[in-house]
């Protein structure tokens, strides 16, 4: 049972809308073919009640109804009388697991707690509506009231429920209780049916799930994305992925290729972003950063594992920065369709391993811009290089530049104004070559690229076409800072000039 829009919807700061909920709903459904879901608590709001109508309307023309169901409580009937108006037509009954809860909270003795469960339950039936029962604070109320857990069971299995369902309501459990606790309970009742609902707040979620599993517990309960109460519950991809690959003795009809399309809706559903080291569903867990994997994977795919990403529509990506080999820049030049010989690919993989030192972000789309960069660089000898510069850029006065400027070893320095940061770079280096009885070529032409997709931290590429009384020629720049590559772009023209 998939419970995000009830359960996943506690998560601080998440309210789906109807239309929001209803979109799961089809999704999880339909697409990720998980065989129930929970959506709402009864009461809550009215926006909620138009929520849960809209979901049933759906679900009853779909023939999807039997699987929707909602969490209720015990009130004298208010809930069932809420759910038959909404049209839900399956109860997740809210009762005390534990006797501490029962004591402190409810006030009552087990028989007063029984009896009116047994009332609801009834009335639930009466009305067509079918239920489960939640033991709220089962997992303590197995460490610290065992025999009221089992009186509570031994009265359950006398009614008319479908499902019990044990969750470890506050994620206490570590894996041992999870497996020790479910198989005493499937020893004892072995033809009830028991749910477990783990939660994550030690980070034990999917282990506890797994013990459970391994104890005999015949359902389950998870959100997508790990959604859920303090650190969660229970997430949907890891779960399924541990099961099929670890639990072949356990069939789930869940399908792995749409989960991460359902996790990203969620993800912008929620506004709740999904961790990038977070397992099969984040950014950044098919990518291979160092450059031996990368080296690893073209011989043998070494460094492959039953994880792999087209199971669940994704694909492996191989990251760009300071850690790279050759071997993950052939990878991405295969993508992009691209070849380099081993001395121009050497060239390439040390300018990106610079941009890695400065913490510069770069991306498969990068490449073609870097590489025509680092060719363009090598076609000349570096005999004028820009040594230090101060771009100032203030609301109400001049831009300004002072520029540091090394031409075949004799060093000079100059400030000057201009109508812009860039302006005033080359109206400072004017001023230089005038020094020298030197005309710079104009500039016709100036033009600035991102690669495709890209946000504001990308790497830019400048691309100026420069124009002298003997020729018409371009110079490239790359740079995060569009001013920078410009003025990267001009240091290679001041060097084809000196050439």
């Amino acid at each position: 049972m998939d419970t995000t829009l009830r359960d996943g919807e506690q998560t601080s700061g998440v309210s789906f809308s109807a239309s929001e909920k209803l979109t799961i709903a089809k999704l999880l459904l339909e697409e990720l073919k998980v065989n129930r879901i929970e959506i709402a608590s009864a009461r809550v709001s009215e926006g909620e009640f138009q929520a849960v109508k809209s979901v049933t309307n759906w679900a009853k023309e779909n023939k999807y109804l039997d699987q929707v169901e909602v969490l209720t409580f015990v009130d004298k009937g208010v809930s069932i009388h809420w759910m038959i108006e909404a049209g839900a037509k399956v109860q997740n009954l809210l009762t005390k697991g534990s006797l501490n809860h029962l004591t402190y909270q409810l006030k009552k003795t087990p028989n007063q707690h029984f009896e009116e469960i047994s009332e609801t339950i009834s009335l639930a039936k009466e009305n067509g509506i079918r239920t489960n029962v939640y033991l709220e604070d089962w997992s303590n109320g197995m460490r610290n009231s065992k025999d009221y857990v089992f009186e509570f069971l031994a009265f359950l299995a006398t009614q008319s429920v479908e499902r019990i369902m044990l969750p470890d309501t506050l994620g206490v459990l570590t894996p041992t209780e999870s497996f020790e606790f479910l198989k005493e309970i499937k020893d004892t009742y072995p033809n009830l049916h028991f749910d477990f609902h783990a939660h994550n707040d030690y980070d034990l979620g999917v282990a506890n799930v797994m013990a459970a599993l391994n104890a005999g517990a015949d359902g389950l309960h998870l959100t997508v994305n790990g959604m859920g109460e303090r650190a969660g519950n229970a997430p949907m991809a890891s779960t399924i992925a541990v099961i099929n690959d670890f639990m072949p003795n356990i069939q789930v009809g869940v399908n792995e290729k749409v989960l991460y399309t359902v996790s990203k809706l969620v993800e912008n559903f929620s506004g709740i972003m999904i961790p990038a080291n977070k397992p099969i569903i984040g950014a950044n867990v098919f990518t291979q950063t160092a450059g031996i994997h990368a080296d690893g994977d073209n011989k043998k795919n070494l460094y492959f594992s039953d994880l792999m990403p087209e199971r669940f529509g994704r694909t492996r990506k191989y990251a760009l920065g300071k850690s790279s080999g050759k071997a993950n820049i052939q990878k991405n030049l295969q993508e992009l369709g691209l070849s380099l010989n081993d001395e121009d690919l050497k060239k390439v993989t040390q300018r990106i391993i610079e941009l890695g030192d400065k913490k510069e972000v770069v991306t498969k789309e990068d490449l073609p811009y870097i590489i025509s960069d680092v060719l363009d660089s090598y076609s000349y000898e570096e005999k004028v290089k820009v040594i230090a510069y101060v771009l100032t850029h203030a609301k109400g006065l001049k831009p300004s530049t002072t520029v540091s400027l090394s031409i075949n070893g004799e060093v000079f320095e100059q400030n000057a104004q201009g109508d812009g940061q860039f302006d005033a770079f080359m109206n400072a280096l004017r001023s230089i070559y005038i020094s020298k009885k030197t005309v710079l070529p104009d500039l016709i032409d100036y033009a600035v690229r991102i690669p495709p997709g890209s946000h504001s931290d990308a790497l830019c590429e400048t691309i100026i076409t420069w124009k002298s009384p003997e020729k018409e020629f371009k110079t490239r720049g790359l740079d995060s800072d569009q001013t920078v590559s410009a003025i990267k772009a001009t240091e290679k023209m001041l060097n084809i000039i000196t050439n």
